[in-house]
C-alpha cells in the first residue's frame, strides 16, 4: 500500500483530504492526516477506512522523521517558514514533496540535491500560486502555437464573499490566513508597463487600482501584487512589454483599507505599550493628533482627508473601531490588533459561501491583427468549511499529488506547475469539479 501524508489540517485542507479519501479508496492508498490539534486532523479523516488521524508537531524532528519515512509522498499545508526542515527530510529520505506555498530561496537552494536524489518537490500549485500558473501557461501555448505574439498579460485573483452572502459594506470577509490579508502589499510591488518599470511602493499600492468587469459578476477593482518582474522568465516572456499581476476586492474596499495603512495601523515591525488593556477607541486615536475638544471619529476624518459622512469613515464605524470595547492582546503590534478587531466583522458565517475570482486579460498580435483575450474563472464554496478557496488550493494540490503518486510527474528538482507535464492534465481534471476557464477573443 502506498502512503500519503498531509501534514495541517487547517481551512484550506477540507477538499484535499476529501479528495485523497476518495481516491485511496480506488488506488489502496492510505493517508495520513497530521495535525498539531489531534481534533482538526479527525474531523478531516472522519471515519474513512483508508485514512488515518495523528497529533503531529512539525518542530519535533524524530516525529517528523518517522512520519516522512512511511510516506510517498508529503503535502505540506503548512505556513511558508516551516517548509524548509519538510523539504530537507523528504531531500534526505528521497521522499517527494507537494505544496501550495511560493518557492522560498532557501528551499530553491535544495534543487541539485533533490534532482540527484530523484525526488519531485513541487510548489505553487494551489490557487494563486497555483491555477493561475496553470491557466496562464496553457494560454501562452495556444497563443504561442497559432503564431500569435503576446504584447501585455495581466492576471488577477480575488479571494472574496459570494454575492449571495454579501451583507456588509465592505463587501468582504476572511476566506483565507487573515494576517496575509493585513499584511498584504507591504514589501511594495514591482511590474512592468509598455516597457517600462514601475515601483509602487506600500503607502500607494491600494491609491492605484484599476476597474475591471466580469460578465455576470460585475465591477471589480483590482491592485497590484508583489513582483511581477520575476513571471517574465517563469513565463518565457522575457521580452514582453507589459506583465502585471494584481487582487481583486469589491469597489470602495481598497479607498477604504488605505486609510489603515496610511494611519500605520497595519504596521507589523513594533509593539504597543498596553495593549491588553486599550480598546479599539484607543487604538485607533493613538494614530491621530492630540486634540482634546475633538472626536475620535472628528480627528480621523480630518487625518485622513475624508468627510465625517463619507462611505469610508462609515466602513470603519461599521468594523467597531471606534468602540469602547477592549483589545485583550498583551504585547500586540498594529497588524495583530488591527487583525483582531476584523476577526470579530470579517469571519464566515455558518451559512456563508465564499468566492474565487480569477481574470486573465491578455492582448496579442496574430496575422497582423491586435487581439484581446479574457478568460475569467468564478468558483462559489459550499459552506464556511468546504470553502472556494479551500477548493481552489485543495483541489490542484490533491491532483498534482495523485499525478505524482501515479509517476505522471516524475521530473525531479524544485518544480513548478509550468511544464506541459503538469498543466495539461491538471486543468483537465479540474473541468471535472468545476473549475473551468471561459474565454472571449476580440478583435481590437
Amino acid at each position: 500500500m502506498n502512503r500519503i501524508l498531509i501534514i495541517g489540517a487547517g481551512r484550506s485542507s477540507p477538499y484535499l483530504i476529501k479528495y485523497l479519501l476518495e481516491q485511496a479508496s480506488e488506488c489502496d492508498w492510505e493517508i495520513t492526516v497530521g495535525d498539531l490539534s489531534l481534533d482538526l486532523a479527525e474531523a478531516g479523516v472522519g471515519d474513512h477506512p483508508n485514512g488515518r488521524a495523528i497529533q503531529f508537531d512539525v518542530t519535533d524532528a524524530s516525529q517528523r522523521e518517522i512520519e516522512i519515512t512511511k510516506a510517498d509522498v508529503v503535502v505540506s499545508m503548512l505556513p511558508p517558514l516551516m517548509h524548509f526542515d519538510v523539504a530537507m527530510d523528504c531531500v534526505r529520505l528521497k521522499k517527494h514533496l507537494v505544496t501550495a506555498s511560493y518557492v522560498s530561496d532557501e528551499l530553491e537552494a535544495l534543487d541539485e540535491e533533490a534532482k540527484k536524489s530523484g525526488v519531485v518537490l513541487l510548489n505553487e500549485i494551489g490557487v494563486d500560486p497555483g491555477l493561475d500558473h496553470l491557466s496562464c501557461m496553457k494560454i501562452i501555448e495556444d497563443i504561442s502555437t497559432s503564431g500569435g505574439k503576446i504584447q501585455s498579460f495581466e492576471s488577477f485573483t480575488g479571494g472574496l464573499i459570494a454575492p449571495e452572502s454579501d451583507n456588509n459594506p465592505w463587501n468582504y470577509k476572511f476566506t483565507w490566513n487573515p494576517r496575509n490579508v493585513v499584511l498584504a502589499g507591504q514589501g511594495g510591488v514591482k511590474f512592468i508597463q509598455e516597457g517600462m518599470y514601475k515601483y509602487i511602493p506600500y503607502h500607494k499600492v491600494f491609491s492605484r487600482i484599476e476597474k475591471l468587469t466580469i460578465p455576470e459578476f460585475g465591477i471589480f477593482e483590482g491592485y497590484a501584487n508583489r513582483d511581477s518582474l520575476k513571471y517574465r522568465e517563469v513565463y518565457g516572456l522575457e521580452n514582453i512589454p507589459t506583465l502585471y499581476r494584481g487582487t481583486l476586492r469589491r469597489p470602495g474596499f481598497c479607498k477604504a483599507w488605505d486609510l489603515f495603512v496610511q494611519l500605520g495601523a497595519t504596521d507589523d515591525s513594533y509593539v504597543m505599550e498596553n495593549s491588553e488593556n486599550m480598546t479599539h477607541r484607543e487604538f485607533i486615536n493613538s494614530f491621530l493628533f492630540y486634540n482634546a475638544g475633538n472626536s475620535v471619529e472628528l480627528k480621523a476624518a480630518y487625518h485622513l482627508g475624508i468627510g465625517i459622512e463619507s462611505d469610508e469613515l462609515d466602513k470603519l464605524k461599521w468594523l467597531g473601531i471606534f468602540d469602547d470595547t477592549a483589545v485583550g492582546l498583551k504585547n500586540a503590534t498594529p497588524a495583530q490588533i488591527l487583525q483582531h478587531i476584523l476577526e470579530k466583522k470579517w469571519n464566515l458565517d455558518s451559512d456563508d459561501k465564499d468566492m474565487i475570482v480569477m481574470l486573465h486579460r491578455v492582448y496579442y498580435e496574430l496575422d497582423g491583427q491586435a487581439k484581446e483575450l479574457n478568460s475569467h474563472l468564478i468558483v462559489i464554496g459550499e459552506d464556511p468549511t468546504f470553502t472556494a478557496m479551500a477548493k481552489t488550493v485543495g483541489l490542484p494540490l490533491g491532483i498534482a499529488t495523485k499525478l505524482v503518486m501515479t509517476g505522471e510527474i516524475k521530473t525531479p528538482g524544485v518544480q513548478l506547475p509550468i511544464s506541459k507535464e503538469i498543466y495539461d492534465p491538471a486543468l483537465s481534471q479540474l473541468k471535472e469539479y468545476g473549475i473551468n476557464f471561459e474565454e472571449t477573443t476580440l478583435n481590437v
